[in-house]
Formats: C-alpha cells, sequence, structure tokens
C-alpha cells in the first residue's frame, strides 16, 4: 500500500510561515537551524517543532506537575557548575530537579516511504529513540530522538539534598551528554541531504 499525506504542500507551506514567526521571535535554539533549513529544503519533508537539548534545573509542586512547574535554570549548551548552584539557590518550594533532555525533532514526510527513509537515517545516526508518531492520510509524522536523558532529584522545600561536589559531578556527566547529542545533531546536519 503507497500512503501519502494529502494536502502535503499545504502543511509544509503553513509550517514555514509557523518556522518563520518563531525565528523572528528568537523562539528556535539558535543551534539547531541549520539542521531544520536542510530538512525543509527537501521537497518532502518539514519540520514542525523542535529542541536541540538541554541541561535544566527545575522546580515542580509534584513530581510531573510540568504544567505549574518553574525553570530555574535551562541552557541548550553546556553549563558550568557556578550556573547550577545559581538556579538550585533560587529553589523556595516544591521538589527540585536537575534534568537533562536529548534533541527532540518532529518532521512530516510526503509519503510513508520518505518517513522511513527519515526513520532509518536517524536510528543509523544514533537516535535510537527514534520512531513513527502519527501514519495516516492527513499525516505522516516522524519524531527523531536521542537516548540522552538525566532526571536526578536535588531536593525538596527549600532543602537541597546533596552536596557541591555531587553537583559538580552531575553536571560534568550532563555536559558529556550534551556533547554526544549535540555531535549526533551535526551527524544528521551533515546526512540528511542525501535522503
Amino acid at each position: 500500500m503507497f500512503l501519502y499525506t494529502k494536502n502535503f504542500d499545504e502543511q509544509k507551506a503553513k509550517a514555514m510561515e509557523g518556522l518563520r514567526q518563531a525565528l523572528a521571535e528568537g523562539k528556535v535554539d539558535e543551534d539547531i537551524i541549520a539542521l531544520l533549513e536542510k530538512i525543509n529544503a527537501l521537497e518532502n519533508y518539514f519540520t514542525t517543532s523542535s529542541c536541540s537539548g538541554r541541561i535544566s534545573v527545575m522546580e515542580m509542586p509534584h513530581f510531573g506537575d510540568k504544567v505549574n512547574s518553574v525553570w530555574l535554570g535551562k541552557w541548550h549548551r553546556e553549563v558550568t557548575v557556578e550556573e547550577v548552584l545559581e538556579a538550585v539557590g533560587r529553589h523556595s518550594a516544591g521538589q527540585l530537579w536537575f534534568l537533562v533532555r536529548s534533541p527532540i525533532l518532529h518532521v512530516g514526510a510526503r509519503t510513508l516511504d520518505d518517513a522511513v527513509k527519515l526513520l532509518n537515517l536517524a536510528i543509523g545516526l544514533g537516535f535510537k529513540y527514534s520512531n513513527i508518531k502519527s501514519v495516516s492520510h492527513k499525516k505522516l509524522l516522524v519524531e527523531i530522538r536521542s537516548t540522552e536523558r538525566m532526571d536526578v532529584p536535588l531536593g525538596a522545600d527549600g532543602e537541597l539534598w546533596v552536596s557541591e561536589d555531587y553537583i559538580r559531578r552531575i553536571v560534568g556527566i550532563a555536559n558529556d551528554q550534551l556533547r554526544r547529542f549535540k555531535g549526533k545533531l551535526k551527524r544528521l546536519e551533515e546526512e540528511v541531504g542525501k535522503l
């Protein structure tokens, strides 16, 4: 069966308008823009959302309550121990978490064959958690995700549970993970034009 997306060109045009607006408002991670441009230049693909990956410190009222959570620090680059400690110092209530999230991209594809080609490329470059998120005549959506992730509870209600030395160690691991997934993004940028 040959599955294709109805109104693909209209969907792509709408997504490109949204991307132009997000770029104008500074809402796109700078280090992923070149990759987005390369994907969007391809006839059979367009991006719908993206994040280049991040390290963050977050205050959550309750675990999993993202709606009411507050970013105390968020970086799409390597971070210093001092920056993390400064963010931790702003904690006052709820749970305190140190988080690493790998890059994530959502890419519309014209046909199922196109979606599978992109999926296979992403997995081959180390984006092991990639998948086809939606398969229908209305939408073929590929999710590109990597495996790097860290969820470390640091404290609660203004109390820090860990030492500065421990924070120094997890910041080192987080920066290693960030370098790893930023390298994967660069390889994807180099290879995506071959689709």
